[in-house]
């Protein structure tokens, strides 16, 4: 007889079912996700898995804490605690995440947010509470003290973040609607951020 896919401790299971739930979310969407099929590649009962998660939305969330609230946090220390200069920052630990979210599982959320979000949006509440309006609060902060210490203009970067990740967001775009034309995405990001740097450094 086959191994179940997941080991049964009790406080794995939680993990599991989010894992398997990604798989499924990502495979049929997010009206189309069965949650009979989560809980059979978790290798629980449907009943078990409505113990850990009383809704199909509530196991939704778990999979965006998961896999994208797990990533944002630990950048959101490294802006927090970082002895890096702003602009160091920006080119260095804030590119290097960009360039790691297109080809992520990141990405698979943004897609099904992307497609469904206007039929569920206390999903896309959720989503800009506690991932969009956190990263982009940290990176105008990190630009703030770039001013602050003399680094860079006060520009309108500083209420407009979203310039700094912008290239990101077209990078994820353009896998999801045109990945059989290719796009260099890194140098896309590197080039947007030289440009921005270039006008908001003194």
């Amino acid at each position: 007889m086959a191994e179940p896919r997941y080991q049964r401790r009790k406080q794995d299971r939680p993990k599991e079912i989010t894992e398997a739930a990604f798989d499924v979310f990502a495979e049929h969407g997010y009206a189309s996700a069965r949650v009979e099929e989560v809980a059979k590649r978790a290798g629980v009962s449907k009943g078990l898995l409505y113990l850990y998660f009383k809704t199909k939305e509530e196991l939704f969330k778990a999979v965006i804490r998961s896999v994208v609230i797990r990533r944002l946090d630990a950048l959101l220390v490294t802006i927090e605690t970082t002895e890096l200069s702003s602009e160091a920052f920006i080119r260095g630990p804030l590119l290097e995440f960009m360039k790691r979210v297109p080809g992520s599982p990141v990405a698979v959320v943004i897609r099904l947010l992307i497609a469904e979000g206007q039929r569920h949006p206390d999903l896309v509440d959720y989503y800009w509470e506690n991932v969009v309006s956190k990263g982009l609060g940290a990176i105008a902060r990190c630009v703030e003290r770039g001013v602050e210490r003399g680094e860079f203009r006060d520009t309108a970067v500083t209420q407009l973040p979203q310039l700094l990740v912008a290239p990101m967001m077209v990078s994820m775009i353009w896998k999801i609607l045109f990945a059989k034309r290719t796009l260099d995405t890194d140098k896309l990001m590197e080039t947007h951020i030289e440009m921005v740097l270039a006008y908001i450094k003194l």
